[in-house]
């Protein structure tokens, strides 16, 4: 999650991806409409991806699998991303906010770990649910079991005042921010700024952990078309990334984690329609 654009949130995805991907089977849900979205033109096009789901049937497990497209992983281990990865000049799929859709997906796909790159501004939606009294996206992205946020900042004063203000709007809804690890992301080679070194030591009491994402060139210039090509010291970051998410997730599930959760099996030309969302939630 980020508080506004330009935080390198899907940098930052995509890393922790890579890194979660050398321990088991990984798939990136990329939760942001095709044109706002920089991953179908990171990923190699294969087939229709989230548009190959039925919106208006179950799906089946292969049906989810052939969806996601692999990434082109650092090293010889594989991940997945699912993604709208049709023409530009077809008409955008309409994505579900609903977290628990997202959820229902990745449960029927049977990866491993699920890293979901959101698109929603973090604090908007805190403050849009404290004066509504509805439950926000990201408080809904919080809540789905075994959920870790990963808060996303830029290392830049306006970047650093953005996420003390995300915190403390978290903090005044009663958000896990015990749970919550922090990537601030390098914008310029060089140590991070002064302003940014004393609001993460304000912060690091109030969060899971911090961790710094150094500047590379090659992200800025190509995305993550080919992670084999980042700097050691970026994909190092991605392994801290992943080892601070996985810390957060044991410290409040316990040492093993519980097993994700598995929909109920559905077969071809049966009437059963368990699996299948309504319609507003359906990834497509």
């Amino acid at each position: 999650m980020a508080a506004a654009g330009g935080n390198g949130r899907s940098a930052v995805a995509g890393l922790l991806a890579d890194a979660f991907a050398l321990q088991g089977e990984t798939v990136l849900l990329d939760t942001v409409p095709r044109l706002a979205s920089p991953w179908p033109g990171w990923i190699a096009t294969a087939g229709e991806g989230l548009a190959a789901l039925p919106p208006d049937q179950p799906a089946t497990r292969a049906q989810a699998r052939a969806a996601a497209a692999a990434a082109a992983a650092s090293g010889t281990h594989r991940w997945q991303v699912m993604t709208d990865h049709l023409p530009w000049h077809v008409a955008p799929l309409v994505l579900p906010d609903a977290p628990e859709a997202w959820h229902q997906l990745a449960a029927l796909g049977g990866w491993q770990a699920v890293i979901a790159d959101t698109g929603h501004r973090f604090t908007q939606d805190v403050m849009t649910s404290r004066h509504t009294g509805t439950a926000g996206i990201g408080a809904r992205w919080c809540s789905l079991p075994c959920a870790v946020p990963v808060l996303c900042a830029a290392a830049t004063g306006e970047g650093m005042a953005a996420l003390q203000t995300a915190v403390m709007a978290a903090e005044a809804e009663g958000l896990p921010l015990a749970r919550v690890v922090v990537a601030v992301v390098a914008m310029s080679e060089g140590r991070l700024p002064a302003p940014v070194r004393a609001g993460a030591t304000m912060l690091q009491p109030k969060v899971g952990s911090i961790v710094h994402v150094p500047y590379d060139e090659r992200i800025r210039s190509h995305g993550l078309r080919d992670a084999a090509r980042l700097k050691p010291r970026t994909l190092t970051s991605g392994r801290q990334l992943a080892e601070a998410v996985l810390s957060s997730a044991r410290t409040s599930w316990g040492e093993s984690l519980p097993h994700a959760a598995v929909p109920a099996a559905y077969t071809e030309g049966t009437t059963h329609r368990g699996l299948a969302p309504q319609a507003a939630d359906h990834p497509r």
